[in-house]
């Protein structure tokens, strides 16, 4: 017998690949069951509705986002080389396939379907990481490594759009290195020119 929290990590994991594959409307409990090797029961005894279960992908991605951030903040502490961290981060996942998108981007695309719970925490998630990267890019501008066309709150938008469109383009090219052409390029034009 499979332990409790295996099984809804399975389920979990298996449907936020189908969500990447096919978005909200694109799966049911059915096509998990079949995936994971439960019963539909089973999928409901810990998701009792696709509404939870969505939800519950969401929070794990922004908590693993959240996780994510606070150790590149340990790794890296240049706002600079945090930003190209977390863009190399994405190329990776993308290139071997482990979040070949992000679940919240593709989410966030379908808005005006989503119940509204789920749309709840979409936003959250693109709160924190604008948040974050409105801070990042603030610390950048004030130690002179980053320079700012727009407020930090602003800049921080177009990044978050750069990098969610650039994993579009990405897919629609089925060229992983698209992702980290457009990606070079807006982090070009954030450095700041070095210092003589």
């Amino acid at each position: 017998m499979k332990k409790l929290s295996n099984t809804s990590d399975e389920i979990l994991a298996c449907a936020r690949g189908l969500i990447i594959a096919g978005g909200y409307n694109g799966f049911s409990y059915a096509d998990i069951a079949e995936v994971v090797g439960v019963r539909k029961a089973s999928i409901h005894h810990h998701f009792p509705n696709k509404v939870d279960l969505v939800k519950a992908i969401v929070v794990r991605h922004r908590e693993a986002t959240q996780g994510g951030v606070a150790y590149l903040q340990q790794a890296h502490t240049e706002p600079m080389a945090l930003l190209r961290a977390y863009s190399q981060y994405w190329e990776k996942c993308i290139a071997d396939l482990s979040a070949p998108f992000c679940v919240c981007a593709l989410l966030a695309g379908e808005l005006p379907i989503l119940p509204a719970e789920v749309a709840t925490e979409v936003r959250s998630y693109f709160r924190f990481l604008s948040g974050w990267m409105a801070s990042v890019l603030e610390q950048g501008a004030r130690q002179g490594t980053i320079r700012l066309a727009q407020a930090p709150q602003v800049e921080a938008e177009v990044f978050m759009a750069s990098v969610h469109g650039a994993m579009l383009s990405a897919r629609a090219y089925g060229d992983t290195a698209v992702f980290g052409t457009i990606m070079s390029a807006q982090l070009d034009r954030l450095a700041a020119p070095a210092r003589t």
